[in-house]
């Protein structure tokens, strides 16, 4: 799978310290994406889901994971090697948050194996394209088209209370090739 980054503790995408996961590779290449820089997939970034899991691991073994938010690109364009990874995600926490440009009822529409296992095995799915001229800074969503689907009703309450409470922010990662700024952009973020 075409993996650009792996962040902890991501505090801005969904409740508790997160593990989050940012694929490379997208077909969609919606007007004013917050993450053009992954639009297209990258060699260096080839990694295999058992080695992202690993790295994961390691971070579980000193820290409490809360969830994981897997976002990109586009991860339901890797949807075999992103079912692999979740099966092996669920073994730290099954809060797991996929944020997609694909609609639920096209992603069930697939009438695929990996991606009905996708589904079957997430906490939450926001779905939809991003539209710039939407985002007027709705919780969780890049813009107000997009829908917040509970998929594990075991986690409804937990993203109620969040839903509650919470409010869009931006954290700020160091990397080694610079800053990477992580959660709900407003419209016109530009890098």
């Amino acid at each position: 799978m075409n993996v650009a980054r792996v962040l902890y503790p991501v505090q801005v995408l969904g409740p508790g310290d997160r593990v989050g996961i940012w694929l490379c590779g997208c077909t969609r290449k919606c007007k004013g994406c917050s993450n053009p820089e992954l639009w297209e997939r990258r060699d260096e970034f080839e990694v295999a889901p058992e080695d992202v899991f690993l790295l994961i691991d390691n971070v579980h073994k000193t820290n409490k994971i809360d969830g994981f938010t897997i976002s990109g690109g586009e991860p339901m364009d890797q949807v075999a090697e992103l079912s692999t990874l979740i099966q092996m995600l669920r073994s730290v926490s099954d809060d797991i948050l996929v944020y997609t440009g694909y609609k639920l009822d096209e992603l069930w529409a697939r009438n695929d194996t990996s991606t009905d296992s996708v589904l079957n095995s997430i906490a939450v799915l926001v779905d939809g394209p991003y539209i710039e001229e939407l985002n007027n800074d709705v919780l969780l969503r890049g813009s107000s088209n997009q829908t917040i689907h509970i998929l594990n009703d075991s986690y409804l309450k937990r993203y109620e209370d969040y839903m509650s409470c919470a409010h869009n922010q931006i954290q700020n990662f160091t990397a080694k090739d610079g800053i990477v700024s992580v959660g709900i952009h407003h419209r016109g973020f530009s890098r």
